[in-house]
Order: structure tokens, then C-alpha cells, then sequence
């Protein structure tokens, strides 16, 4: 081996974890031809594997880990990664077609098929998640594509031409995830990670049947010792995969029973039967037996024969029901003698056209080490090493808070396929707000938002990333979830309605007083916080208690309470726009009292003096909340004072006694206002059907000639009054 040789390309270490041995290749591949540096075989010491099925992890890692070291000391190298294949037990397969549509024609380039191609695997593994009628996971560890077709037309290798629309016919294989993961856990126990799996009749094909042989409908069988793996090819492609699980095991545990030997004993004696006339060995008892190698074979016809009648049964089946123009045969069960012959036989073709391929298909293999025979039992574990420049159906393996994943290498992955994957909770990746608050503010639906929580905390081999990060073949990701924030909270006063006032007139003073609010039927403050599904109602009107009660005046007996002119009591509904006033019970029964047939004086020297008490008040009448601060015995004897003037009045002599008319329009109507010496705004409640006492909107509007009217203003003839409720 010399040194231009030996670095002349990337060293390639592919590994064959057969039933019966492992065996170990290390090479590497130029444009023409692929160089075996070293090569290594090693028998496992117990049957540790059955039909391509690991049974004992420790004990197959064990036979990797010698193999991988006899080679590291051929080649000087340190072995880090490795290629495998996984036999086809329990193979399932997903036929499908994937087209890609550009829109307009391009040049179709190598990334575009790969890109196609990958898409197909996608969307197979999704038809047979869709398919699978089991509880057992399944692991996709090979595709082929079986034709190209550039706008609908078929080709053979679309690069390089232009189309509009690219597509493909696929077939996809699967097997069960606990034979992969047995394969990958062999491994590492003896130190190594795997770059590429592929299945063991693809990578056989690579080898046995070039690409130039792939137009005639052939048939591979690998004979191993547990699995007879087989791929169908035609019109270029390979268009099928299948298995058996019978194979060069069967015929050694035959001759184990026949003979009393151990399996070990009974493998050796099958390899002697194919070079020597008579086979001794030691029986169980350890006595010194021989059979004539004619007998063997006898003992071994009736499993050579079903076994063969198997396979042909399953290549008929994986080539439409029909038999195939010829059979290559690769693995060391397939060198029991009688075997080709009678699957020609079984398959109805000549039997020059069934062989054991070996040395003939490795026309492009060099082999640096001195003394190696060129055989089929070294076609699988050079197409294994081969299989690893084509890439295409490579999966990768990372960790994933501390649990070891595989995951289809699309060239694209990011830190959410591997969550995806891991099945991470998709909200734990993204923050969390807090519980939302739901409850109704006058009838209608409002929802108030929690608070947001923190974003997960993400990192790829220690490094701060996030949900997009790029993500490579043994990657070590973790991540934190995100938290939820807080529940959302809301206080009765921060409703944007609590900022709505209702104005009012009291005691001819205009203030405002801010709505109250009615949960559930009960009144809350603005410091009560709104609970779920709380039903709220912000009141669009006070009582006459309400309203004292707001403005810190205590009313006593003595009182009559007026609402809009009109006798009220402290229950009394006010709305918008509405007047209160109270006076002392004497008062309100002078002004009551009056008829038709009193001096007119009287009456205009009562509203007179009232009006002039009341513009007499202070500020602080009408301040916020406080317009009834004016203590109860100073009220009281202003009003007092209000009732001896009054009665004053009525006595005078030199009271004149005159009435007047006047005409005024209301809503657009004319009103005429009679039989008083003078008139206010509050009057025209008498002249029109207005009923103050049954509301029918949120409050009265009041105007008087285009502009807000006060109710003790004075009204002239040809005034324009309008009154409506608001609504």
C-alpha cells in the first residue's frame, strides 16, 4: 500500500454486521475505481445475532470493537465513523410518485433532484405512518427512484436538461426502529458513530449489477445466514425490494441436528462439504464421526429446496408475478452446491443465467493487501463502503435533552425537526402567555390577554440558539421549555366605560358623577378585580340616595325631593341631564299651594327669590363630590329665611298681580305658555306630554335655541326648545 494511495481520497470505514460474522472494509474511492486499504472478518463467538436480528448488543459490539481494531492497526488510522447496512427483516416497502412544478422551464442541476428526491422520501414516510396497521415504529433505511420523467416524458438522467415540471416514481423501504437501533447501539458500544445506513441489497447492487446491467430485468439474492436479501432491477432503476428470513443458518442447524454437533461444529462441516469428498468431525458424545460429502448433501436437499423455492416464490412476487431474465447470487449461502441451479429451475429460466457473482463484478475494485481472494462473500461489504458517497439516503444522529435521536438528513434540519422528532411539546418551544380573562361589560364579550411568559432557552453544543438554528450529525441539543406568564387581572376602574360620568343638575348646579358599576347584580367598587366570567354593567343612572350619598349631604325629614320639578323621593331614578332639588317640606308647600286666583306677584317674587338664593351658593356647591358640604343647620336656615321672605311677599300690599303669554317651539311644534307672569325652561315640562317618570333612554337633552339649556333660565316668546331622551 503506498502513500499516495492510502491519501488519495477520504478513508471510507463500512461495516458488515452479518448473522454469522462481522466483517470490516476501509477504503476509499477515486473517479474510476474504489481501493480496499484493509479488510477485516470476524466471527461472533456465540449466536449473538439471528436472522439479521441482534439479540446480544454488548457481545456484537464486542466482535465490532476487534474488527475495528485489527483495521485501525492496518491502516494507522484512528476509526471514528462507520457505514452499516440493516438486513430486510420485517421490510416493509411504499411505492410513490413526487413531481416538483417551477412554473416556468429551468435548468434542471443536481440540487433540484435531490431536492425532488428528498421530498419523495418525505412524503413516503408520511403515507406509511398513515399505513402502518402496527404499534411498532418503523425506520426508513433506503429509497430508489425508479424513474425520472422531466413534463411527463421519462429520461434517465434529468441534469442538465430544462423542464417545467420534474418528477419521479419511488420506492421507499422500512424497517422496524428496534433493528436499527440495535445496529446503531452495536456500534457505539465499540466507539464508533454511524455516518450512512443503507439496506443490504442496495448496497450488494452497487457492486453486483453496474448501472450499464440495470436495463435488463435482474435479480440479486444475498445469502447470508439469516436473511436472503433481494432487489429486482429494470429499465435502469431498481425497482424492488423483499426478504426471506432463511438462509445459510438453516442448513447449518440441520446438520447440527443430524449429526450431534454443536452450530459451530455444524458450520465448519458446511464449508468442508463444498471441498472434500468426506467431512470428520467430533459428536456431542466426542466421538470421531465422517459422512461422505454426497450424504450432506442429501441430509440438506429438502431445506436447499425450500429455501430456493422461497426465494423464487418472492422474486416472482417483486417482479409482477412473472419470473426475471437472469439471477446474480452474492453471500456465502448462496455457494451451497445445487443451490443455483435448482432457483433456475424454480424460476423456469436457463441455468447458465442463475450465478454466483464474485471477482467477475469487481472488475473496478483494487485491493492494496497482498493474498485477498476476490469472492462473492465481499461484494455486500464493499457496496456498504460504496454506498456511502451516494448520501442520499443518509440519516443523522443527535442528542436531544439527553435522549438520542435519528433523524432523515434532508440537508435542512434545524433545532424544531428535532423536537418535532423527540416529540418536544410544540408550546414548550414558544412562550407561553398566562390564562386569558373572559367576562361581559354590558351585554358584550371581552377577553383580557395573560401575561406572555419567557421563550424556551435553546443551545446546540453549548452555544445559544434558537428554534431555526442548523442542526449536523451528532449535535447535542437542549432545551429549557418556555414558561406561561401570568393570568391576566383586571381591576373594575381600568375598564375604559368606568371613565363615562353621568351630569346632572342639583340645586341648579351641573356635576358629574362617575357611573357605577353592577357585577353579577351587586354593585362594586372600582378597586374590585373582575373575575372569570363575571357579568358586569356600568349604570347609566343614579337614585336621589346615590347622589347625596355622593356629594356627602345628609337630607332630613323636613325635605321634599324634586326630580326634574317633579315630587320624588330617594329612590328616584336620574338620568343624564336631569335636575334634583330639595328645599324644606314649608317651602315646597307655599310654591304648591298657590292657585289660580293668587296675585301673580307672589308667584314671580317666590321663583325670584329662589333664583336668587340659589346663585348666591358658593363654588364649592358645585365642586366634585362635595356640593352639598354647606352644613345642615346653614341650609336650614337659608331655607328658612328663603320661606319668611316668601311669606313676605304674599303679604305685601304692594305686590301687583299680571299675567303673560308667550308662543315658543318645541321639537319643531309651536307651544303657547299661558296664565303665568314669567316662565323657565322646567315649565315647558307642563305644556308637553313628556312623562320624566318612565325613562326611555340613558337621559334627556335639553336645548334651547341651539345651545344646552339651563332649567331655571328664563324662556322669551319665540324661543326654540328641544327635549328628546338620548338614546
Amino acid at each position: 500500500m503506498t502513500e499516495g494511495k492510502k491519501h488519495a481520497g477520504q478513508l471510507v470505514f463500512g461495516l458488515d454486521i452479518g448473522t454469522r460474522s462481522v466483517v470490516g472494509t476501509v477504503g476509499y474511492r477515486t473517479e474510476e475505481r474504489f481501493y480496499v486499504v484493509a479488510q477485516r472478518m470476524k466471527e461472533h463467538a456465540t449466536r449473538a445475532m439471528l436472522d439479521g436480528q441482534i439479540h446480544d448488543i454488548h457481545k456484537v459490539g464486542g466482535t465490532i470493537r476487534q474488527v475495528k481494531e485489527e483495521l485501525e492497526a492496518a491502516t494507522g488510522r484512528v476509526l471514528t465513523e462507520s457505514c452499516i447496512a440493516a438486513a430486510g427483516r420485517v421490510l416493509r416497502t411504499v411505492n410513490i410518485t413526487i413531481d416538483n412544478d417551477y412554473g416556468m422551464d429551468k435548468e434542471i442541476t443536481q440540487e433540484d433532484i435531490y431536492a425532488l428526491t428528498s421530498l419523495g422520501v418525505e412524503k413516503a414516510y408520511e403515507m406509511f405512518q398513515k399505513e402502518n396497521d402496527t404499534d411498532m415504529r418503523f425506520y426508513c433505511v433506503g429509497h430508489s427512484v425508479v424513474h425520472y420523467y422531466i413534463n411527463r416524458y421519462p429520461i434517465s438522467n434529468p441534469e442538465g436538461h430544462k423542464a417545467r415540471v420534474l418528477a419521479a416514481d419511488m420506492i421507499a423501504t422500512f424497517l422496524p426502529d428496534d433493528v436499527v437501533d440495535g445496529l446503531n447501539k452495536a456500534v457505539e458500544v465499540a466507539g464508533l458513530s454511524v455516518v450512512n445506513m443503507t439496506l443490504e441489497p442496495i448496497a450488494a447492487i452497487q457492486v453486483a449489477i453496474p448501472e450499464m446491467y440495470r436495463m435488463l430485468n435482474i435479480a440479486l439474492v444475498d445469502v447470508g445466514a439469516g436473511t436472503s436479501d433481494i432487489s429486482i432491477t429494470k429499465d435502469g432503476s431498481i425497482i424492488a425490494f423483499g426478504m426471506i428470513p432463511m438462509a445459510g443458518d438453516a442448513l447449518t442447524e440441520t446438520i447440527a441436528r443430524h449429526c450431534l454437533v454443536d452450530f459451530a461444529t455444524a458450520e465448519q462441516m458446511k464449508k468442508d462439504c463444498g471441498t472434500q469428498e468426506e467431512v470428520s468431525y467430533k459428536d456431542i458424545m466426542g466421538l470421531q464421526q465422517s459422512i461422505s460429502s454426497q450424504d450432506l448433501m442429501q441430509v440438506l436437499d429438502p431445506i436447499v429446496q425450500d429455501m430456493v423455492s422461497k426465494v423464487s416464490e418472492k422474486i416472482k412476487e417483486l417482479n409482477g408475478g412473472k419470473s426475471v431474465s437472469a439471477v446474480f447470487v452474492v453471500g456465502g449461502g448462496g455457494k451451497i452446491s445445487g443451490y443455483t441451479d435448482r432457483l433456475a429451475q424454480e424460476l423456469g429460466i436457463q441455468k447458465e443465467r442463475v450465478a454466483v457473482r464474485g471477482e467477475e463484478v469487481m472488475q473496478g475494485i483494487e485491493f492494496l493487501e497482498e493474498d485477498v481472494k476476490k469472492d462473492s462473500l465481499l461484494v455486500t461489504p464493499i457496496g456498504i463502503c460504496l454506498s456511502f458517497y451516494e448520501q442520499s439516503n443518509n440519516f443523522i444522529f443527535v442528542e436531544f435533552n439527553g435522549q438520542r435521536l435519528k433523524i432523515y438528513d434532508n440537508k435542512m434540519l434545524a433545532v424544531v425537526d428535532a423536537a418535532m422528532q423527540a416529540e418536544f411539546p410544540n408550546d414548550g418551544l414558544f412562550p407561553k402567555r398566562g390564562k386569558a380573562l373572559n367576562f361581559m361589560v354590558n351585554g358584550k364579550t371581552r377577553i383580557i390577554r395573560g401575561q406572555p411568559g419567557e421563550a424556551a432557552v435553546i443551545k446546540v453544543n453549548g452555544e445559544k440558539a434558537d428554534i431555526h438554528t442548523p442542526i449536523h450529525r451528532g449535535d447535542r441539543i437542549q432545551v429549557i421549555p418556555s414558561t406561561a406568564g401570568e393570568a391576566a387581572s383586571m381591576a373594575l376602574s381600568v375598564l375604559n366605560e368606568s371613565d363615562d360620568v353621568i351630569e346632572v343638575v342639583v340645586n341648579n348646579k351641573r356635576i358629574r358623577l362617575p357611573k357605577f358599576a353592577s357585577v353579577n347584580g351587586q354593585l362594586q367598587s372600582g378597586y374590585y378585580q373582575i373575575q372569570e366570567n363575571d357579568a358586569i354593567e356600568l349604570l347609566n343612572y343614579y337614585t336621589v340616595k346615590q347622589i347625596t350619598d355622593f356629594m356627602d349631604v345628609t337630607l332630613d325629614e323636613t325635605m321634599e325631593l324634586y326630580v326634574n320639578n317633579r315630587l320624588a323621593d330617594m329612590n328616584t331614578c336620574v338620568y343624564e341631564n336631569f335636575s334634583v332639588s330639595w328645599v324644606i317640606r314649608e317651602v315646597a308647600m307655599i310654591k304648591e299651594g298657590q292657585t289660580e286666583g293668587e296675585e301673580a306677584e307672589g308667584e314671580e317674587d317666590f321663583e325670584s327669590i329662589v333664583e336668587q338664593d340659589r346663585s348666591n351658593q358658593s363654588d364649592e356647591d358645585a365642586n366634585y363630590g362635595k356640593a352639598g358640604a354647606e352644613s345642615l343647620e346653614d341650609r336650614v336656615n337659608s331655607e328658612q329665611g328663603i320661606a319668611d321672605s316668601v311669606q313676605e311677599a304674599g303679604d305685601s300690599q304692594e305686590i301687583q298681580q299680571a299675567t303673560m303669554t308667550i308662543t315658543v317651539m318645541v321639537n319643531g311644534k309651536p307651544v303657547v305658555m299661558r296664565e303665568k307672569s314669567g316662565y323657565i325652561y322646567v315649565d315647558i315640562f307642563e305644556y308637553i306630554d313628556f312623562d320624566l317618570s318612565n325613562p326611555k333612554g340613558n337621559g334627556v337633552v335639553t336645548n334651547l335655541n341651539g345651545r344646552p339649556a339651563k332649567y331655571m333660565e328664563p324662556l322669551q316668546n319665540g324661543d326654540v326648545i328641544e327635549v328628546y331622551w338620548k338614546k
